[in-house]
């Protein structure tokens, strides 16, 4: 799958935020996207005692690939990403941030829901992790995201394609393995990001 096609997207979003577009990543959309990190990470990070300045940017230029990275335009301008990976079983979701003063106003949802269908197209799996105590767990619940382990600092989710907002089609022993895709989360399973 590749992510961003420039597809314009309106509906509920655009008539609060205008309207809003995913394009491809650039190369020179590192820093920015690596500076958004950091600003959206960062009370996360401190509750979390993982906060530090140069690290938090660093883990994502190591980790940048433009060819999975949407860049999210809102009337113009950055206002977010996304990256999408192809994963053994599915795909990983990863780099979903949007300026503070974009969130909480339906664009997260907007965008989670053009990714989803995408990837349901494919008929596979999508994972992700999430910060524990991160407000954005509650999106991807919405979204019908289960938890199928957890650590620590992270929260490993998973969804079955089709799944609507009711969460139902995941579920997970007490081991972590994913009953429901076959991988595990956890150490060598997939990149792990924890600050």
């Amino acid at each position: 799958m590749d992510a961003g096609q420039g597809e314009t997207r309106s509906g509920q979003a655009a008539r609060r935020l205008g309207e809003w577009v995913l394009r491809s990543a650039r190369p020179a959309d590192v820093e920015p996207i690596a500076e958004l990190r950091a600003t959206v990470l960062r009370p996360d990070l401190l509750r979390l005692g993982r906060f530090d300045e140069h690290r938090v940017r660093q883990r994502f230029r190591d980790s940048f690939t433009p060819r999975h990275t949407s860049v999210v335009v809102v009337n113009g301008d950055f206002g977010g990403c996304v990256a999408v990976r192809p994963a053994e079983d599915g795909r990983w979701l990863e780099h979903f941030y949007l300026v503070p003063e974009l969130q909480g106003r339906g664009l997260g949802s907007a965008v989670l829901r053009t990714l989803l269908r995408r990837i349901d197209t494919d008929g596979v799996l999508a994972r992700l992790n999430v910060l524990r105590g991160s407000n954005a767990q509650r999106l991807y619940e919405r979204h019908g995201f289960t938890v199928c382990a957890q650590d620590p600092i992270d929260v490993y989710m998973v969804r079955q394609p089709g799944t609507g907002a009711t969460g139902k089609g995941a579920r997970s022993d007490r081991t972590g393995t994913v009953g429901c895709g076959g991988g595990s989360f956890g150490q060598g399973w997939w990149w792990k990001e924890t600050s």
